[in-house]
C-alpha cells in the first residue's frame, strides 16, 4: 500500500469492526527504531533558517525522506530539530543502503 520509502512501509493495517456502520481501516502504531538505523553518513550543524525538507533533500536527495532524520535523532516532531541554532544532527543511510 506504501511505497518502499514512506515512513508507512510494513506496517501492518488493522480493521476496528463496528457495531453501527462499516469496519473502518487504520494502520497500527509505527514505533520509532531503537538506536541507529543505519550507518551515519553526515552530521549536519543546524543553522539560522534551515529546514527539514532541504536538510534531507541535501543529504539523501529526496526531502520527503525527513522522516528518517526524525528516527535517526529521536524526534516525533520534526520541527524540534530546527529550533535550536547549533544543535547536530545525525543523517543516517537508508535501511538497505
Amino acid at each position: 500500500m506504501f511505497p518502499a520509502t514512506s515512513r508507512y512501509f510494513g506496517i501492518e493495517i488493522a480493521k476496528m469492526e463496528k457495531t453501527d456502520g462499516p469496519a473502518v481501516a487504520y494502520l497500527r502504531r509505527r514505533f520509532l527504531p531503537i538506536g541507529p538505523p543505519a550507518a551515519i553518513i553526515a552530521e549536519h550543524v543546524v543553522t539560522e533558517g534551515d529546514r527539514l525538507d532541504n536538510i534531507t533533500a541535501r543529504y539523501l536527495g529526496d526531502p520527503e525522506q525527513f522522516w528518517r532524520v526524525c528516527d535517526a535523532n529521536n524526534a516525533m516532531r520534526p520541527d524540534e530539530l530546527t529550533e535550536e541554532i547549533g544543535r547536530r544532527l545525525r543523517i543516517v543511510l537508508p535501511l538497505g543502503g
